[in-house]
């Protein structure tokens, strides 16, 4: 299996490098004779960024929505249940609708230009690694060869907008809350990537839709989590490395509202502190769906496979089960990352540093010696 990975990068000319975009092809049946061949990438990609910016509008809603949802059970508070309509569904319309009219603030004394440049940056990077995610089996806006790769290279740019809002703010709040997520990235980061080794050797490619492709099985024991024993204690550390690159509790330290106001956050308002939250939900849907690829299937289950079956592997309801399927798992661990938010404490700094260079590091190579020793024996 190391062999197969080997050789699957070596063939990659690059690692962003798209085979083709289903956007682009449906485009090209309706384009009349005549238009100029320039004009088609641009217009398939002014679409394709659309629609990703539109889906990470109206997730980062829902979120905010169940977010509240999920605290008020698990805290048996009863606002979520009547606040803004019918089990709440207004409350985020009217949130948003706040946020847009609010004053867009810059304190004196900040970098103007870096201030207003963070949340952009902070976004983009999070839309860029979104485009290599497949949507469904027949349906991605590009077909990345490297695709883990390049998910986890634009990820963590986010990093990058959260230091430049602390240090553009001129204020020590948010000057500490983004040297604590400097700090954490670099620390995370490392169990992140080595815990996505072990799927890795076990499937043998870094693209995402050809992974979910290699675990299709009516009963679900083709996903790669039963194929090795150390796959299991591979998406524990990797679930809980995200939590700390996402910024969720008990790893939310570049925010942490008891100790730093509200950290790298403290001198935003309006539509700009909302960026920052609308990157923090697409990173959480963004590592959850890594995760349903890499260790649960993908888009595989037992639905899939009688649709595949019934309609062909092609069809367009297929492609819809398949999707919805990823969709409901990757829902399933956002709600986990909510739940472990609303039941454990906040740690502190010097903890997380432990728990990231001590612990989860020395285990997610153990891990990945394991599986590579149990494929090569079995």
């Amino acid at each position: 299996m190391l062999s197969n990975i080997t050789t699957t990068a070596a063939t990659t000319a690059a690692a962003a490098a798209p085979s083709e975009n289903v956007v682009f092809h449906l485009l090209a049946e309706y384009v009349p004779e005549g238009v100029p061949g320039w004009i088609l990438p641009i217009v398939t990609a002014s679409i394709s960024v659309g629609i990703v910016i539109a889906l990470i509008s109206v997730m980062a809603m829902g979120f905010t929505w169940l977010e509240r949802k999920v605290s008020g059970h698990i805290q048996c508070r009863y606002g979520p249940m009547y606040a803004g309509g019918w089990h709440g569904w207004a409350q985020p319309i009217a949130d948003g609708v706040k946020l847009l009219m609010k004053e867009d603030l810059i304190p004196i004394g900040a970098d103007k230009a870096l201030f207003m440049m963070a949340p952009a940056i902070v976004l983009g990077a999070i839309f860029g690694a979104f485009v290599a995610m497949p949507l469904a089996p027949d349906f991605y806006f590009a077909d990345v060869n490297l695709g883990i790769f390049f998910i986890l290279g634009m990820s963590s740019l986010t990093t990058i907008g959260v230091v430049m809002a602390g240090w553009s703010s001129n204020s020590k709040w948010s000057l500490y809350g983004a040297m604590r997520e400097a700090a954490q990235v670099v620390a995370y980061e490392i169990p992140l990537g080595i815990s996505l080794l072990v799927p890795l050797i076990v499937a043998g490619t870094f693209n995402l839709r050809e992974a979910s492709e290699l675990q299709g099985d009516f009963y679900g024991m083709g996903w790669f989590v039963f194929k090795n024993p150390f796959m299991l204690p591979a998406s524990i550390l990797f679930f809980i490395a995200a939590l700390a690159e996402t910024k969720r509790a008990p790893f939310d330290l570049p925010e942490a509202e008891s100790e730093l106001v509200a950290g790298f956050l403290t001198e935003y308002s309006g539509i700009r502190w909302s960026f920052f939250f609308m990157e923090e939900y697409a990173a959480m849907y963004l590592m959850c769906l890594v995760a349903s690829v890499f260790f649960f299937g993908g888009f595989e289950s037992p639905f899939t496979y009688m649709a595949r079956e019934q309609f062909g592997p092609n069809a367009f309801i297929t492609n819809v089960v398949a999707a919805s399927t990823l969709i409901v798992k990757s829902i399933a661990g956002i709600v986990l990352m909510m739940w472990v938010r609303w039941t454990l404490p906040r740690v502190r700094i010097d903890q997380v540093m432990t728990i990231g260079y001590k612990y989860l590091t020395p285990l997610a190579l153990i891990c990945v010696l394991g599986a590579a020793c149990w494929e090569a024996i079995f």
